[in-house]
């Protein structure tokens, strides 16, 4: 399916991790704490209350708020394991949905297109109710305005799609490339910017070692797994 056909397609049809987080403590030398488990808490606790003092017992409830403090702790230290080992399959998982999509075609929530030799770039945006016309910019690599045109909007508002012939303001052909777009909605006296959608193929998928966000690379440059909208 061309690119053409997928965003229209999608035009057509229109009208979200895990986290996980850990502490270790230390003492004041800097040495890592010795980890205390439920058996040696349990020693502990049965001296304390062999060598209390028999004339002042201690307060059976301390012993207690004591267990009860142990057993929230370790629920913690236990949560938190559990969190680490969903938040690694949910990555995991991640992944492997992203390497599915390895040769297909997808809409997503771009700025950018690629532009073939002597070929066009299709896009669609979603206008206001209030929007009267639709102001399309193509800007090349290198920052430089290559062409503007006007879209004219759906009546009420909604999704629409717009096409860029590939040729300069002087109707010269572009060369192949990636070009950013960026679109104006303009009415009730004020312009408001919009982002635009385009079809694009994925190549590979990469992942962010501080966010762990997957992201799409595809010949329109790369894009976040969150700005798909379709997939072909």
């Amino acid at each position: 399916m061309s690119s053409v056909d997928s965003v229209s397609a999608y035009a057509a049809q229109t009208a979200a991790a895990a986290a996980a987080a850990s502490t270790t403590g230390s003492s004041a030398s800097g040495m890592a704490m010795p980890q205390l488990s439920e058996s040696d808490f349990l020693s502990l606790l049965v001296a304390q209350m062999q060598d209390q003092d028999p004339t002042q017992p201690t307060d059976p409830t301390q012993f207690v708020s004591q267990l009860a403090n142990f057993s929230e702790v370790s629920g913690m230290d236990s949560m938190q394991s559990s969190m680490g080992n969903l938040a690694s399959s949910m990555l995991a998982s991640q992944v492997a949905s992203g390497t599915s999509l390895i040769g297909q075609q997808i809409v997503a929530s771009t700025s950018t297109a690629a532009l073939t030799t002597g070929g066009t770039v299709t896009g669609a945006v979603t206008a206001p109710a209030s929007a009267t016309s639709l102001q399309v910019q193509v800007t090349d690599s290198n920052g430089n305005i290559v062409s503007t045109f006007n879209v004219s909007p759906p009546s009420g508002g909604g999704t629409t799609t717009f096409t860029w012939n590939g040729l300069n303001s002087s109707g010269a052909a572009e060369p192949t490339g990636v070009y950013s777009f960026a679109v104006k909605a303009n009415g009730g006296g004020s312009s408001t910017s919009l982002q635009p959608m385009f079809a694009s193929t994925v190549s590979s998928v990469s992942v962010d070692p501080s966010t762990q966000a997957l992201t799409l690379n595809t010949d329109a440059g790369s894009i976040p797994l969150s700005s798909v909208v379709q997939v072909q």
